[in-house]
This record gives C-alpha cells, structure tokens and sequence, in this order.
C-alpha cells in the first residue's frame, strides 16, 4: 500500500507538477524576443484575421478567460495587482494558464502513450521516463514563440496518437470514433491536426507491398480525413477572410536567414535521433509517417518560418512515441 502510495506521488511529481514548473519557468524565467505577448493588454487584432481567425478554441480562450482572470484578480487579489501585472498583463497570465493546463494534460496522455502495451521499453521504465522528459522539454523549449494554440493542438494531437494506437491494436470503433473526435476538435484549434492522419495512416499503411486489398482501412482512413475536412472547410465558410490558407509566403527567408536555417537543421538533427532510436519495424513506421507528412512539410516550407520550431513538434512527439512502441507484436495479432 505505501509503495502504491509512493508511485502515486511520483507520478502526480512527474507527469503533472514538474511540466508546470517547466513551463513557469519558460514563461516567466525570461522573455521571448520573437512575440511580445507579456505586455499586450488583449487578444491582439491579427490573432482574428488571416489563417488565425479560424483557430477559433484558443482565441475564445484567449478573449474569455482574460476578462475573467480580470475580474478575479480585482475581485480577490487586489493587494497583490501591482505584483502580478509588474510579470506581466493580465493577458499574458492568462495565456500562462490556459497554456499550463493542457500541457500538464499533454504531459498526462504522453505518459499513458508511452506506458502503452507493448513496449519496447516495459522492462526499463528508466528509458520511457528519460523518453517522456524529452517530450515535456521539448514541447516547453519550442515556447520561445508563446502562442494560445500549441500546448492545445499538442493535447490533441497526443489524445489522437493514443486512440489510433489504441484503435491499431485492439481494432474497436470506439477508438476510432473517439480518434475522429480528436482530430475534429483539434482542426478547430489549429491546421496541425492533419497530423493525426498521417500518424493513423502510417501504422498501417506498408508503401512496399502497397495493394488496394484492405478496404477496411480506407474506409477508416476516410473517416479520420473527413473528421478533419469538414471542419476545416466549415469554417473558412462561417468566417470568410481575406486570406483564408495562408498569412505570407517565406520560401526564401527560410533559405537565407540563419534563425531559419538553424531552425531547420534542429528539426532535422532531432529526428535523425529520432530515427536512430527505432527498432527496425519502428523505424518503417516512422518512414511512412515523415512520407506521409511531406504535405505538411512543404507547406510549412512555404507559407511558415523554420525558425519556429514548434511547427515541427507534432513530427517530433510522433517520432518519440513510435519509438516507444512493439510494432512487430501489434503485425502478429
């Protein structure tokens, strides 16, 4: 029973109290140079225009839990404004908090992906632990450019890695229904959510011994697209922008300046790592899922800037997680 007890509070310690003090850490340890978010008063006008409009979760987050942390903190904490708004507006508090709560929920599904069974790493839970603290330091680096989006579409696209890797072994339509749920809520916080296809698609998909024989699958896959289509085109219906895929094109910033450029040799260096740590059935996971993210990628060639690592993120916590798991048992039942 103290054991049990001891394993609780070592989970709770590591899955839910040390991301927080990461992210705290991150947010208030020191200041982005790239997004001055610390002293904006409100949701700023471009975050409801462009592509940024249709990420419509985070922005209502942003607008109604900022008013509400107003009211609170000159409701119950007016002694201490002063303090609180001399580390930052309200705002930004708000963000923080927001930001807080779905990554210690991320922090809590990432651990139940990689504590997933089969596992490569069930007898050493040293190696998962060191696989998780990885990820957690990670999603809270590529903070450097603090959005209102990331840490949710993180939550969500972890919630979608666990129910298709669920779904991939136990094959219940709960899952997949549960998995759609996921990737249409995520496509209303952000376009990363097309990821979660290309994850499902790849635990299945062998473009090897490619045959048009397992209807069954395309007929799941087609489920999980259309759980990403339909809310993606919805919305650009409900609110028409001027600019409704796009914000600029960066071809050739990406090229030729060095924040760029370094941007994408660490995103590249880390799933070269990544790659090296997977097994052999792994690792053509892991192929098949940066093949079937090529898409994504020249989009983010185009229309995003390699210095914002956090565009490569969900790749990277894809990798991470395949890493982690025994593809070979999930073929042979």
């Amino acid at each position: 029973m103290l054991r049990n007890n001891d394993e609780k509070i070592s989970s709770v310690l590591f899955t839910a109290i040390f991301p927080f003090l990461l992210l705290f850490t991150v947010y208030y340890g020191f200041e982005s140079s790239y997004v001055k978010l610390k002293t904006m008063e409100k949701a700023p006008d471009f975050m409801f225009s462009s592509v940024y409009a249709y990420r419509v979760i985070p922005n209502f987050l942003s607008v109604h839990f900022t008013d509400f942390l107003s009211v609170f903190i000159n409701s119950n904490l007016s002694g201490a404004e002063s303090f609180i708004l001399k580390h930052g507006s309200v705002f930004y508090h708000s963000i923080f908090i927001v930001n807080t709560v779905f990554f210690v929920a991320a922090s809590v599904v990432l651990d139940k992906v990689l504590n997933f069974r089969p596992n490569l790493f069930a007898t050493d839970s040293r190696l998962r632990k060191l696989l998780h603290l990885t990820g957690v330091f990670l999603i809270a680096i590529v903070q450097y450019v603090p959005t209102n989006c990331d840490s949710i579409a993180v939550f969500f696209f972890l919630a979608g890695v666990f129910y298709s890797l669920k779904f991939y072994k136990l094959r219940k339509n709960g899952d997949l229904l549960l998995l759609c749920g996921a990737v249409f809520t995520a496509t209303l916080v952000r376009e990363t959510a097309c990821l979660n296809i290309a994850f499902f698609a790849a635990l299945f998909f062998d473009f090897k011994n490619f045959k048009l024989k397992d209807f069954a699958f395309y007929k799941e896959i087609l489920m999980v697209i259309a759980a990403f289509v339909i809310p993606y085109i919805g919305l650009r219906l409900i609110i028409p922008q001027e600019t409704s895929l796009v914000e600029g094109f960066y071809l050739k910033q990406n090229f030729t300046s060095p924040f760029n450029l370094a941007g994408l040799l660490f995103g590249i260096i880390f799933l070269y790592f990544i790659n090296g740590l997977c097994g052999i059935a792994e690792r053509l996971v892991f192929k098949n899922f940066l093949i079937l993210s090529v898409p994504y990628l020249v989009m983010i060639t185009f229309v995003g800037l390699f210095w914002e690592t956090r565009l490569f993120l969900p790749i990277m916590l894809g990798g991470l997680v395949i890493t982690s798991q025994n593809i070979n048992y999930f073929q042979e039942v």
